[in-house]
């Protein structure tokens, strides 16, 4: 019987799994091939030959895979007969609780896209007519295994930072649009009944911080006079998410990692990607997602204000709604300074990484000063 996404918030979080259970990867980098034992079980498992009329020379066509990102899963992208056609993430071991996880995720996926919220990819159906598959390596280990069909166009991150810094995409320009989107996927979670058997984790104040955190603990990347003002910060932060409601208004189904990372461009075109952290838990920790790794940057504030305008032109906040959000932020870079205790380095841009922690510094000195630094 599916596990419902109450029932499984009732279990309580587990202590994080480390990244070293990704370890069959850590001999890749971006653009190598992926193991033969993943290629083979990929195109035994989707028809991924007959994705695009481009590749129809057999049912599963010359598939090649190719590493985008080992973060918190692995992440490929899949060619068939040197056409792209999907990319396939394969989930570190103990992240999600199998099966139900992974058709859930989908399952709303489907429904943003039947509904008309926002682009999304597709999801491929395997040739069991599921939305995702349990693929063996040579240890024995199982891994999970999820297909979308390829989107074209870049990640929006990765233009920001190229070409001469005069050509260079303003990244302030799109957090309008983001957070638009973030305000009618919530509008949509709080009128959308999901499937039975839906299952989903939470993120609490227990999944993202302390001895039982998802990603890691922070205390483990600081020690001496840092851990106490990022104790001093968190313990200001958590009092505010102490008093926050839990009503349907404020707490539901949201994306939880909607960055410029997780969005793709085509012209002017924005597709949503990566739903691999779905979850429920405040809305305004998808304000908090949306600046992670940039909090501490002079544009940050920017970036929140118009974050706002775009969310409030679909959906109104109060202004404890807005406080909420900013000590959410706080517990998010406490989060992320705890994930790169537990992640690979190359899973950030190198200027990212080196300023986990003197960044982190920053943001716990400006939210003790102004616990709404960031919007006023």
């Amino acid at each position: 019987m599916p596990v419902t996404a109450a029932a499984q918030s009732a279990s309580g979080p587990q202590p994080p799994t480390s990244s070293a259970s990704l370890a069959a990867f850590d001999a890749l980098v971006p653009g190598d091939q992926a193991p033969g034992w993943l290629r083979d079980g990929v195109a035994a498992s989707w028809p991924l030959g007959s994705v695009t009329q481009a590749a129809t020379q057999s049912a599963t066509g010359d598939v090649a895979m190719r590493l985008i990102t080992v973060s918190e899963n692995a992440t490929f992208l899949v060619t068939a007969d040197g056409v792209p056609v999907a990319v396939v993430r394969v989930a570190r071991p103990g992240y999600l609780a199998g099966a139900d996880a992974f058709e859930s995720e989908v399952a709303w996926v489907a429904a943003l896209a039947a509904d008309g919220v926002c682009q999304v990819p597709d999801a491929l159906r395997t040739r069991s007519d599921t939305f995702c598959a349990a693929l063996t390596d040579e240890a024995g280990t199982v891994w999970w295994c999820v297909a979308y069909g390829f989107v074209a166009g870049r990640i929006l991150e990765d233009i920001f930072s190229e070409a001469d810094a005069g050509d260079a995409v303003d990244p302030t320009s799109y957090y309008r649009e983001i957070g638009a989107i973030n305000a009618r996927l919530h509008e949509h979670a709080l009128s959308w009944t999901p499937p039975a058997g839906f299952a989903r984790h939470s993120w609490d104040v227990p999944d993202m911080l302390g001895p039982t955190a998802r990603w890691g603990r922070w205390e483990d990347a600081v020690d001496g006079a840092e851990r106490g003002l990022l104790e001093e910060a968190q313990a200001a932060a958590l009092a505010v998410v102490g008093q926050a409601p839990r009503d349907d208004a404020a707490w539901g189904l949201v994306h939880a990692d909607l960055r410029p990372s997780n969005i793709m461009i085509n012209g002017d075109q924005l597709t949503v990607i990566d739903f691999d952290d779905c979850g429920h838990t405040w809305f305004q920790y998808d304000f908090a997602a949306a600046l992670t790794f940039l909090e501490h940057t002079p544009e940050a504030p920017t970036m929140a204000l118009e974050w706002l305008a775009g969310y409030t032109s679909v959906r109104p906040l109060a202004r404890d709604a807005v406080e909420l959000g900013c000590a959410l932020s706080m517990v998010r870079r406490l989060q992320m300074l705890g994930w790169t205790t537990t992640h690979r380095a190359d899973a950030l841009p190198p200027d990212l990484w080196s300023a986990q922690v003197p960044g982190t510094i920053a943001v716990a000195q400006a939210y003790l000063r102004n616990p709404t630094w960031l919007l006023d």
